[in-house]
This record gives C-alpha cells, sequence and structure tokens, in this order.
C-alpha cells in the first residue's frame, strides 16, 4: 500500500529523509507518462495552444528580465568548482588604435569570449542534472545518461523550443512579510502559504497545468542590498520538501526561484542535501530554475494587481548540457 507523503513539515521525521524521499518519489513519480523515449518531462504540458493564449497575455508591451549579471562580482564561491563566469576580450580599441588588427580601409572592431560553469547564474537545471539512487528521469541508468560526452538522452538542447508560455508569479516574500517583502532564511515555503498567496493575490495568479510557475522569497533583494553573504548554498528561505505532491498535481511546466537552491535551506532533514531536487527532477520530470531575478517583476505586479505574463526562457541549445544559463523575459 502506498503511504500518502505528508504536507505538513512539522509531521516530518528529522532523522529519517531517506523514507519521506522514497515515498515522495514513489506518489509522485511520471517515468512513462510521455513515453520511454521522453526527453523533456513535465515540458510536456507546454503545447501550442498554450503558448497561443500566453501570447494574449501581452496588453502593454512591458519587458522585465528576469536575469542576474553575467560577471565577475556573481555569487558564486568555487563549490564543485563553480566559478563565477570570467570575460576576456579577444579585440580592444586599444588593438584597433595601434593597427595590429589588419583589416583593410579602416574597419577595426572588439570581439569576446566567456568561460563559465552553467549553473552560475541565472539558469534552468536541466533533467539530467540530479538522479535518485543512480537513476535518471524516465527510470534510466544515470550512466547510461550523462557520460563525459554530456547528458546524451535529455541534454537541455531539447527544450530550446518549448519554455515559452504563460508564466506566474507568486510573491511568497512580499505576501508573508509585506512590511519588508522578505522571508528570513530557512523558512520553508508550504503548500498553504503558495495557496494563500494565490487566494490573496487574486484570479491572475491562479496555478494550472503547463504554467511556469515563478515564486520569490525576497532573497536575492537582500543580496542586491546587503551584498551575497552566503547567497550561493547558504541558508534562504525556500519551498518545503512538502511541497512536492502540490507541484504535482498543479501539472505546472516548470518552475522558478530567486534562490540559489529553489528548496529552503538548511533543508528540512538533520543530515540532507536538497532533497525536494531528488523528487522533483528524476522522478517528476520537472525543470527548475534558479537565481532569477524577480524584483522589477514583483513590483509591476503589485502595482497593477496582474500576476499572469507571457514567459519566454528558452534555455540556450548546448549540446549535452545538464543546464543552461538563461535571460527569462516576462511580457506584460
Amino acid at each position: 500500500m502506498t503511504t500518502t507523503p505528508t504536507e505538513v513539515p512539522a509531521a516530518l521525521d528529522r532523522t529519517d529523509p531517506e523514507r519521506h524521499i522514497a515515498e515522495a518519489a514513489e506518489a509522485y513519480r511520471n517515468w512513462g507518462r510521455w513515453g520511454d523515449d521522453d526527453r523533456l518531462g513535465t515540458l510536456n504540458f507546454i503545447g501550442d495552444a498554450e503558448r497561443a493564449r500566453a501570447a494574449g497575455l501581452v496588453r502593454r508591451g512591458a519587458s522585465f528580465s528576469l536575469s542576474q549579471s553575467f560577471d565577475m562580482d556573481g555569487p558564486q564561491l568555487g563549490w564543485r568548482r563553480r566559478t563565477n563566469p570570467i570575460h576576456t576580450m579577444l579585440g580592444t580599441g586599444t588593438d584597433a588604435a595601434a593597427g595590429t588588427q589588419g583589416f583593410p580601409h579602416g574597419i577595426t572592431g572588439a570581439d569576446d569570449m566567456i568561460t563559465m560553469p552553467l549553473q552560475c547564474s541565472t539558469q534552468w537545471d536541466g533533467l539530467g542534472h540530479i538522479f535518485d539512487r543512480g537513476i535518471a528521469w524516465n527510470g534510466r541508468p544515470a550512466e547510461e545518461v550523462v557520460t563525459s560526452e554530456g547528458d546524451l538522452v535529455t541534454g537541455i538542447e531539447h527544450a530550446a523550443s518549448v519554455i515559452s508560455g504563460r508564466g506566474v508569479l507568486l510573491d511568497v516574500g512580499r505576501h508573508l512579510r509585506p512590511e519588508t517583502g522578505e522571508l528570513e532564511d530557512g523558512y520553508a515555503i508550504t503548500v498553504a502559504d503558495l495557496e494563500a498567496c494565490i487566494a490573496a493575490q487574486g484570479a491572475t495568479s491562479a496555478v494550472g497545468r503547463g504554467d511556469l510557475l515563478l515564486v520569490r522569497t525576497g532573497r536575492y533583494a537582500r543580496a542586491l542590498r546587503e551584498g551575497w553573504n552566503g547567497y550561493a548554498g547558504g541558508p534562504s528561505a525556500g519551498l518545503s520538501f512538502t511541497t512536492a505532491g502540490w507541484l504535482h498535481r498543479t501539472e505546472i511546466a516548470a518552475v522558478a526561484t530567486d534562490t540559489w537552491g529553489f528548496e529552503v535551506r538548511p533543508n528540512e532533514f538533520d543530515d540532507a542535501f536538497q532533497p525536494l531536487h531528488q523528487i522533483v527532477i528524476p522522478n517528476m520530470g520537472l525543470t527548475i530554475g534558479e537565481m532569477w531575478n524577480l524584483e522589477a517583476l514583483a513590483a509591476d505586479c503589485a502595482a497593477d494587481g496582474v500576476y499572469e505574463f507571457l514567459l519566454v526562457a528558452p534555455p540556450l541549445p548546448i549540446t549535452g548540457a545538464v543546464g543552461s544559463p538563461v535571460n527569462p523575459i516576462a511580457l506584460k
């Protein structure tokens, strides 16, 4: 008999993450739902009709970039060799002035390059990013999916034309902490919090099938004001492990937050590392976005009371990648 996982954080046994992970994986697993050869997981919930309806949400033409900066002043501290982007100039105005570029009839120019981990700033986690006890999305052995050649099955390039549709912002930080707009570190956002935020924000924040859900905690706003201070990998508000069932039954296509890790940190078990990732990526097939800049969009939504918009957020089609930088654009 399958045990129904709890949606009450206080009911979690902090000493037994393996039991809770196994129960949630079994309850919310989408393996085979879109066929044995599926590469997209819950992104299958977005079709042409959903994108066409989302395009109709653009009324004013207001455009918001939801990306953090990609530069050496980013949040990364070197954990797991994640560094901030290194931007290098290959040709400059000084080269042009020195006459060393060798072009005819006075034309000169500049070129540059960037070196960076794909998960160093605003990004999508692909379906090959996390495994559950050696198993990747759709029940495949991890060693057959991701090798030194990259993700041979669910590489991020397969989502390059897919991730655009109805975006919905749940500004949980502003809803729960109207005086500051920011949740405190370690706050676990519950199903009740999400549903209360929807009720408070109104009909335009209803969440359903095929939606691209954005959850604002206010953590990035604090980083902008006070500096990074452990933003990458440190304590943060985030989604509770107990929201897995809600993420599953709403049939959202993807979810992104303004935090480094999407889920609450420290995690809700005594000895655990990102247990919600372990459920939603390899078992549910849910694409996750992290380190999104939701500040300008959130202010606009609060001003006009409209929390839905067209969201266009394709990953770079990097062959075999398990994640991708992205510059998401919300249009209202």
